[in-house]
């Protein structure tokens, strides 16, 4: 199982949210490359990046700290947070990410996150589905939807998505475990998906389930922040 460390940005540094809720926003670093640079000096190969004001304005921002982090590191780096348009598109990949997320667009935008499937490849476009109880949410969690998950994934698989990240809102940030039962249920309806799960580590304990679980990977943020994770500890599943 791929551990994928987390940098949430605003205003490019380096945050923690509770919950999506932006009024409870916790500052960490305000040079994200370091933290990157971490990650990397431990041995870990993936980085997760989440454009936080991005996703707010629905628009790309921070894509200097994109930039700046794979120019500097040799991170495979998935970008996501207010990619919704061609041109968002465009500048993630040349600013040097290897996949980007679409959840918004595949949700408002159904037809250019095709496209970009079609022109991409299903390597390159991963699937966001954030969900708050079991239904989609949107727009940096702050729209929630009446589209259930597994109708919302199984419309996706059968376009050709072969990647997911999901978050359940209501587990992240919170350290307090990740939704099993959710992702248990991803598999049986979805065996052949890369499901990556996200929010609510807390523990090693946490992740050696996931890993049992056979999942492709797990993102990791305010447990590794907040000393909860040790950098040490991951490194056995390089």
């Amino acid at each position: 199982m791929h551990i994928i460390p987390a940098i949430d940005l605003i205003d490019g540094k380096a945050v923690r949210l509770t919950q999506g809720d932006y009024s409870q926003k916790k500052e960490y670093n305000a040079r994200p490359l370091e933290v990157a640079q971490q990650f990397e000096g431990a041995g870990l190969t993936r980085l997760h990046l989440v454009d936080l004001d991005g996703a707010k304005e629905k628009r790309v921002i921070n894509w200097k700290v994109l930039e700046l982090i794979t120019s500097k590191t040799s991170l495979h780096v998935d970008f996501g947070g207010g990619v919704q348009s061609d041109d968002d598109l465009r500048v993630a990949f040349e600013c040097g990410a290897k996949q980007v997320t679409g959840g918004s667009v595949a949700v408002k935008d159904p037809d250019l996150m095709e496209r970009w499937l079609s022109k991409h490849g299903s390597d390159k476009i991963i699937l966001g589905a954030d969900a708050k109880n079991e239904k989609i949410a949107v727009s940096g969690w702050e729209e929630a939807t009446e589209v259930w998950i597994y109708d919302f994934l199984e419309k996706w698989v059968d376009k050709g998505i072969k990647y997911v990240i999901s978050t359940d809102v209501a587990k992240d940030g919170l350290l307090q475990g990740p939704s099993f039962d959710l992702y248990r249920n991803m598999q049986d309806q979805f065996p052949k998906l890369n499901i990556v799960a996200s929010g609510g580590v807390s523990n090693m304990a946490d992740i050696e389930t996931l890993a049992d679980m056979g999942l492709f990977g797990v993102i990791v943020g305010k447990a590794i922040y907040e000393g909860r994770v040790t950098l040490k500890e991951l490194e056995r599943f390089k």
